[in-house]
């Protein structure tokens, strides 16, 4: 699914956040069960999609529309438990200046 179709299903947030998560190249997809999609509170921000550098693995993508940078993606896992960031250090919390210096400006 598109980022716009994607965009289109979910409610966008009101405001441009103040950091913004980025998957890095770290990303395994946690062998198919990403904790960070599951505790991200905007459905349908952090999502699934091949990796082709390692085919067996996939790799999460957020949505850079959707993303309020509340940072449960980094710090919270299964049953409440506390996280000190991904387990493999491949998510970024960039701040939104910086976020749109290197991708391009958002539009909100």
């Amino acid at each position: 699914m598109a980022v716009a179709e994607r965009a289109k299903r979910s409610v966008q947030r009101k405001r441009k956040p103040k950091l913004m998560a980025v998957i890095n190249d770290a990303c395994t997809g946690c062998a198919g069960a990403p904790i960070c999609i599951t505790e991200c509170p905007v459905d349908l921000c952090m999502y699934e999609v091949e990796n082709p550098d390692a085919p067996i693995f996939n790799r999460v993508e957020v949505d850079p529309l959707l993303c309020i940078g509340c940072k449960k993606c980094i710090s919270k896992g299964p049953m409440d438990t506390f996280l000190e960031g991904c387990p493999w250090d491949a998510i970024d919390m960039v701040p939104i200046d910086e976020y749109e210096k290197t991708y391009g400006e958002l539009p909100y």
